[in-house]
């Protein structure tokens, strides 16, 4: 099927369109992933917080195409840990991906299999580029939605299970009132 050119709004704050669908992730669905469960289930009791949006377009996933939408990460903690996306490797494991921070202010948390990591600063007008081999979170330490762009290749898929499992080697915490990056007492 040939496809033609198209174009399409994003707003650049809030990162909506009218013309995907969001998919909503809640504290609920994440609990596991932070290192206080305790703290999340009595969170989620109270409330069960939506942590993050993300929105792509509805391709097949050929190589042929590129995928491309918004990720929302809101502000929050589980603790002090910051509100997170759930991070993955492509199934395609060395297909890279592409973020542009559009608004807000948080960390691209990147890991490969062999152990090596990096923390990069999102702010508005920033772009990270993620080679392929490594997995990547949106983390947001601020106080105000993170909204980044994302683009990669359609058949590049999502390894969730790896990061649910295993973990990151690295989390982002706040220690007096500031960012600090700590080893994850919780690695596999």
């Amino acid at each position: 099927m040939v496809k033609k050119p198209f174009s399409m709004s994003f707003d650049l704050k809030t990162g909506n369109t009218e013309e995907n669908k969001t998919t909503s992730r809640f504290l609920s669905n994440m609990k596991d992933m932070y290192m206080d469960v305790d703290k999340a289930e009595e969170m989620i009791k109270k409330e069960d917080v939506k942590v993050y949006d993300f929105t792509e377009l509805g391709f097949d996933e050929v190589e042929q195409d590129l995928l491309y939408g918004t990720s929302i990460v809101y502000p929050g903690k589980v603790g002090n840990e910051y509100f997170m996306t759930k991070g993955h490797f492509h199934t395609k494991l060395d297909l890279a991906e592409v973020y542009y921070c559009l608004s807000g202010r948080g960390y691209m948390l990147m890991e490969t299999p062999e152990g090596d990591w990096e923390a990069v600063l999102l702010e508005a007008g920033k772009a990270v580029y993620v080679p392929g081999r490594w997995a990547h979170r949106s983390i947001n330490i601020g106080d105000e939605p993170l909204v980044t762009f994302f683009v990669f290749r359609a058949d590049a898929g999502h390894d969730y299970g790896t990061i649910e499992t295993k973990g990151y080697r690295k989390l982002i915490v706040e220690k007096d009132g500031k960012p600090e990056i700590i080893d994850n007492p919780k690695w596999k």
